[in-house]
């Protein structure tokens, strides 16, 4: 993920501090948030990321779909005229 999200961790710990929070425990505090922000949350610009590249391998995978029926439709094909030319010279042997 390569957008980084603003935190202001200086507003966010004088707000803990304002609210009789140590200012210690309210450092840790701010820097586990921020670690936890950059590493774990996906930006709106990440999830267009994805469903761009998600949409591309979809459209990979329906071309694959669409040569294996033509692929297949042929060797069916195949098979039917096979088919036929075996009960053909059946039928002329009997």
């Amino acid at each position: 993920m390569s957008t980084a999200i603003a935190f202001d961790t200086y507003v966010f710990v004088k707000k803990l501090k304002d609210a009789g929070m140590p200012e210690e425990q309210a450092r840790i505090l701010a820097e586990t948030h921020t670690e936890l922000i950059e590493e774990r949350l996906a930006t709106k610009r990440d999830l267009k990321e994805l469903e761009t590249n998600l949409q591309r391998d979809i459209e990979f995978v329906r071309r694959d779909v669409k040569e294996m029926e033509l692929r297949l439709m042929i060797r069916l094909g195949g098979i039917q005229a096979a088919s036929i030319a075996i009960v053909a010279a059946l039928v002329k042997l009997l």
